[in-house]
């Protein structure tokens, strides 16, 4: 069995995140890959490209998947569109992914960054502003805003998330009753609570 770890927008695969969890699984004795999800770089992330990314590293045998805000989105898109993916914990989905921006950023920034086709948003992995491009919303757009699927999952959600609410889980699971979630007192990184998320869905994970 092969676990596949999605990391957020403005991310990398050298996250705390993806370590803590990859590094749990190995000692497990599971495979785990942890694709690098803008390898076409940041000024041209789409979902498609991303799926693309996805979808290439699910090739006859099942795959199991954690995913992080827009990791935890792409993953329920790939749980919706392939019946390899056999299971997935989400920690704090970015659902809504493309409809949400223009709640974020207001009309004249999401206006300024259609016309001029990039803005320049915090790259968390290096550090530094870096230009995104219009097409990401354009792109995602396309995919639905709450992917649906009948596998089951976990969701890990902090009530304290200003940048994906709580709510948006909590709508989710509500036509969803095979997807758990559990709430936890924390942010949206959730990094303060990452030992108790392995604890409630190691056997989740593993079974």
């Amino acid at each position: 069995m092969k676990f596949i770890y999605l990391h957020g927008f403005a991310s990398s695969p050298a996250s705390r995140k993806a370590a803590f969890f990859a590094d749990k699984l190995r000692e497990a004795g599971q495979h785990v890959e942890v694709p690098h999800l803008e390898t076409n770089g940041f000024r041209n992330l789409t979902v498609t490209a991303q799926l693309a990314i996805i979808e290439s590293l699910i090739v006859q045998e099942p795959v199991r998947l954690i995913g992080s805000s827009m990791g935890g989105y792409l993953a329920a898109l790939t749980l919706s569109r392939n019946p390899l993916a056999e299971r997935a914990v989400l920690l704090a989905p970015a659902f809504g992914f493309a409809e949400r921006w223009g709640m974020r950023l207001g009309p004249e920034k999401m206006a300024l960054w259609r016309e001029t086709g990039y803005l320049e948003m915090m790259h968390y992995a290096s550090g530094r502003p870096e230009p995104v491009g219009y097409g990401l919303i354009e792109d995602g757009l396309k995919y639905p805003a709450e992917p649906r699927f009948q596998q089951p999952a976990m969701i890990f959600h902090g009530t304290a998330d200003d940048v994906v609410p709580a709510s948006y889980s909590r709508d989710y699971i509500r036509q969803s009753p095979h997807v758990k979630l559990v709430e936890l007192e924390s942010g949206h990184e959730l990094t303060d609570v990452m030992e108790d998320i392995w604890l409630q869905s190691r056997d989740f994970l593993l079974a």
